[in-house]
């Protein structure tokens, strides 16, 4: 299993950022995919999560309104679309899966918002 985000970077408060996650050696297209963050001396935290044909989707409070999660199974890829951005946003952004009761990490995307 292999799970590789990009997307990234610095952006100003109320700016938009779209992470990608691409994932490779599994059945992408039958499993749920999530989207967690983890900002500094906090625990890692729920953000969005997409069953494996998009029809249920699950968001956090905080991120309702104004992330979208969605998904690409033809190209194995998990998008996270965040819009209206905060500095409380700021965190590491991972991309999930859990197959039979493992969790699959990526190995994360820095999201700063800041002026």
């Amino acid at each position: 299993v292999q799970l590789v985000e990009s997307g990234g970077g610095l952006v100003q408060p109320g700016g938009s950022l779209r992470l990608s996650c691409a994932a490779s050696g599994f059945t992408f297209s039958i499993y749920f995919m999530s989207w967690y963050r983890q900002a500094p001396g906090k625990e890692r935290e729920l953000v969005a999560a997409i069953s494996s044909l998009g029809g249920s989707i699950n968001y956090a409070d905080s991120t309702k309104g104004r992330f979208t999660i969605s998904r690409d199974n033809a190209k194995n890829t998990v998008y996270l679309q965040m819009n209206s951005l905060k500095p409380d946003d700021t965190a590491v952004y991972y991309c999930n899966v859990r197959i039979r009761q493992n969790d699959y990490w990526g190995q994360g995307t820095q999201v700063t918002v800041s002026s």
